[in-house]
C-alpha cells in the first residue's frame, strides 16, 4: 500500500522539528508540515487559519477552545487528535503599570484588566490561573482588544454584556499606561514591557515560582493547541489518527532527548532542565489522551463555568472521534 499523503500547518516549535524535517516519519503516511516562521505570531496565527480554512491541506495547530466550541454546537468537520503542540503558564503573562497601585493579586479584585480575546484558549486559563489566585473573574471589568498595534475591529464576533472594547484607534498598553486599565493579559510581551526601565512590569517578576505552585496544587502545565484533521481526511483512512499522534510522540521524545544529550542552547539551560523535572517529572509536555484528561477537563470545566459553552464537555467527548477510530 502506498503512503497516504497528508499536509498539516503548525508553528515552528522546535518540539515538532524531528517530523517536520523527516527525522520521524509517521506510519504509513508520506508527511509534509507547512511551518511558520522564526517563532512569528502572525505566521503562527496564519498556520491556525490555514489548518482548518486552506482546502490544500488536511488540518494542522488549532485552537483547544475553538474546537471545544465546535463540539459544544455539534459540529463535527474536524478531528481532534491528543497532541498538544503549545502549552503555557499563564502568571509571566499578566503586566501591570509600573508605580500603578496594584501590588499583588489581591488588589485586582474588581479592577480592569485587558486581554486579547475573551474566548481563546489562553484567555480561558487566564480565568482559570485567577480564580486558583482568589479571584472571581466575573467579578473583573473585562476589556477586549489589540495589545499594541491600535484597534478597528472586534477579535471577536460578539462580547457578553458588560465586557468593553477600547475606543478605536486605542491599545491596550496605552489604555493600561494611561491608568485607564489596571492590568493586561498578553501572550507576547507587550512593546512597552522592560523589567527595570519599560512602563509596563509584570505583576509576578519571579513568576517561575509562581507557576510551579499552580502547577503543584492543579496539575496543569495548560495546553492551548491540538492538531485536527479534516473530517473527510480522516474518513478515508481512520488510522492516520492514531499514526500522526505516535509520530507527533516519537517527534516530542526525539526533542527531549537532544535537549537532554546536548543542553548548550543556552548557558544554564541543563540546570534549566533539571529544576523544571524536579517540579514536573521528566515528561512535562506529554501527549495523548491519559497523559492530558485531568488538563482537558479543567479546561472544559472552566470554559463551561465562564458560560463559554452550554455544558461540560468531558474529554471522552472531546476526543471521541478519535477513540472511535480505534
Amino acid at each position: 500500500m502506498a503512503d497516504i499523503p497528508i499536509t498539516l500547518t503548525c508553528a515552528d516549535y522546535a518540539r515538532v522539528m524531528p517530523l517536520a524535517v523527516g527525522h520521524v516519519k509517521p506510519a504509513n503516511i508520506a508527511l509534509t508540515v507547512i511551518l511558520g516562521s522564526r517563532g512569528s505570531w502572525p505566521a503562527r496565527a496564519e498556520m491556525l487559519r490555514r489548518a482548518v480554512q486552506d482546502p490544500a491541506v488536511q488540518g494542522g495547530e488549532w485552537s483547544m477552545a475553538q474546537y471545544l466550541y465546535r463540539i459544544d454546537n455539534g459540529d463535527r468537520r474536524y478531528v481532534g487528535i491528543p497532541v498538544f503542540p503549545l502549552r503555557n503558564f499563564t502568571a509571566r503573562d499578566l503586566y501591570i503599570r509600573r508605580g500603578g497601585s496594584i501590588r499583588s493579586a489581591a488588589d485586582l479584585a474588581g479592577k480592569r484588566i485587558g486581554m486579547y480575546s475573551y474566548t481563546a484558549s489562553g484567555s480561558i486559563w487566564y480565568r482559570h490561573f485567577l480564580r486558583f489566585m482568589g479571584l472571581d473573574p466575573s467579578a473583573i471589568e473585562w476589556w477586549i482588544g489589540d495589545i499594541d498595534t491600535p484597534w478597528s475591529a472586534p477579535m471577536d464576533q460578539s462580547l457578553p454584556p458588560g465586557v468593553k472594547a477600547p475606543a478605536r484607534g486605542r491599545s491596550l498598553s496605552d489604555m493600561l499606561i494611561a491608568g485607564e486599565l489596571e492590568a493586561i493579559y498578553s501572550p507576547p510581551r507587550p512593546a512597552a514591557y522592560h523589567p527595570r526601565t519599560g512602563p509596563i512590569v509584570r505583576l509576578f517578576p519571579d513568576f517561575r515560582l509562581v507557576e510551579q505552585e499552580y502547577f503543584l496544587k492543579t496539575g496543569a502545565f495548560p495546553p492551548q493547541h491540538l492538531i485536527v484533521l479534516r473530517r473527510e481526511a480522516w474518513e478515508a483512512n481512520r488510522w492516520i489518527a492514531r499514526s500522526l499522534t505516535e509520530a507527533f510522540s516519537a517527534a516530542n521524545e526525539c526533542f527531549t532527548a537532544a535537549q537532554k544529550g546536548f543542553p548548550y542552547a543556552t548557558p544554564w539551560l541543563e540546570a534549566e532542565l533539571e529544576d523544571t523535572a524536579a517540579v514536573m517529572g521528566e515528561d512535562f509536555h506529554p501527549y495523548g489522551l491519559e497523559r492530558n484528561r485531568a488538563q482537558i477537563d479543567t479546561f472544559a470545566g472552566e470554559a463551561f463555568q465562564l458560560g463559554l459553552t452550554s455544558r461540560q464537555i468531558t474529554p471522552e467527548e472531546y476526543f471521541a472521534d478519535y477513540l472511535q477510530g480505534g
